[in-house]
């Protein structure tokens, strides 16, 4: 197996943006359950920069992302306006490179490191996640408000689940899913029609970053939010896509190192109250309630089963996988009750 030298595409990538700058060191602060990786870039004047290496999707979305998040995080207004890292840019553009060896397609973008509070408790208390559920809202009605001037994104909720079901046909996908490919043509398709019936006409899309777990943000003393890190799942979509993993952050059973991805939490009382509190900021339709169902089955689909070898460990990804067959897929229609959800919001 060829051991590949992250550092030495790294520098690569950085002569290609500043050939001036003198490196001093390359640091991986990767984590370290993810495929994905994160350098700390020193120079010999002790600037700092942080690195982001992808080799998943492709480069041309990796580009029109970070082209959207870069625009999204300069039009912010207060009290967001410093919440997102800014990418580094040249020739008034989002700087990215592309490396490829015939053995690795790989890409990069440089940040400014961006500053860090604190984090929230492992376990929340009540008034924890009310406060967090106005939070949310009121950063969710920030995003929506600058969502016009942004560029245009190619990647969709339909694309990604058609491009599962092309990946299905191909030899790859039959020999990778094989005990599983009239499963997954199911999930597919029962997602799309629901899709299509609940939001496509009545939801407005928005910026969402999808994987909010506790350690991707932090918050200030009155646990307002300070800083958002890591932008792997970043898409334009519809708001709930970001509510199963806050469901996880407020569950009952807190922060895990041990992790799943089974549907109970966005039945708990907790997470009801923590969408009571984001009602009440900006409210819900009956629409986007229901369709909290499908973004859980979206993101099984597409993270867990299609990008999970390339998000994942190998250990992880052979573990989730089979918990979604076994678990994820079957609990969806039996544990998840929108009306239970609709009655608390009264609509």
């Amino acid at each position: 197996m060829k051991i590949v030298d992250y550092p030495a595409i790294i520098k690569q990538a950085l002569a290609g943006f500043d050939d001036t700058k003198v490196i001093a060191k390359v640091e991986d602060i990767s984590a370290r359950v993810s495929t994905n990786h994160v350098f700390r870039v020193t120079f010999d004047d002790d600037d700092i920069i942080i690195a982001k290496l992808s080799y998943f999707g492709s480069y041309e979305q990796f580009k029109e992302d970070h082209k959207i998040i870069h625009t999204l995080s300069n039009n912010l207004l207060y009290p967001f306006e410093n919440v997102l890292a800014r990418s580094l840019v040249k020739d008034n553009e989002v700087y990215t490179y592309r490396y490829s060896d015939g053995f690795i397609d790989a890409w990069v973008v440089f940040y400014n490191p961006i500053r860090a509070m604190q984090k929230m408790p492992r376990r929340l208390d009540e008034e924890h996640i009310r406060k967090l559920g106005r939070e949310i809202a009121r950063f969710h009605k920030a995003c929506a408000k600058v969502s016009p001037v942004l560029p245009k994104s190619s990647k969709t909720l339909r694309s990604d689940v058609n491009d599962l079901l092309r990946i299905l046909e191909t030899e790859t996908g039959k020999f990778e899913h094989r005990m599983h490919i009239n499963d997954l043509r199911k999930q597919c398709e029962i997602f799309l029609e629901n899709r299509q019936q609940l939001v496509e006409q009545s939801v407005e899309t928005m910026p969402v970053f999808v994987d909010w777990n506790i350690g991707n943000f932090s918050v200030n003393d009155n646990l307002e939010l300070f800083s958002r890190w890591d932008y792997d799942w970043f898409r334009i979509s519809y708001r709930v896509m970001d509510f199963y993993f806050f469901s996880r952050v407020v569950s009952d059973i807190g922060d895990r190192t041990v992790f799943s991805y089974v549907i109970g939490p966005l039945m708990e009382d907790r997470f009801i109250l923590f969408l009571q509190e984001y009602h009440k900021v900006y409210p819900l339709t009956e629409p986007e309630v229901r369709f909290m169902k499908e973004a859980y089955r979206f993101f099984i689909l597409t993270y867990v089963i299609k990008y999970g070898r390339y998000f994942f460990h190998r250990t992880y990804a052979t573990k989730l996988q089979k918990e979604a067959y076994e678990t994820y897929f079957p609990s969806i229609d039996k544990q998840f009750d929108a009306d239970k959800i609709l009655r608390a919001l009264n609509l």
